[in-house]
């Protein structure tokens, strides 16, 4: 699974509120690539939250 953020994010924080171990707020949501296998379902619930569907799931 790839995930990454779009330049769309405006940094509402729900992604991290959601997984804090995948996604961390800077200038836009960051992605621990690292930590994207053991949370899965998490990533995928915090891309369907997120109000401006700036998280891609590939």
């Amino acid at each position: 699974m790839k995930v990454t953020v779009s330049d769309d994010c405006i940094s509402c924080g729900a992604c991290e509120s959601i997984c804090d171990a995948v996604f961390s707020i800077e200038d836009k949501a960051v992605v621990n690539e690292a930590e994207v296998a053991a949370n899965e379902s998490s990533v995928k619930e915090a891309a369907d939250s997120c109000p401006v569907s700036a998280i891609v799931v590939e």
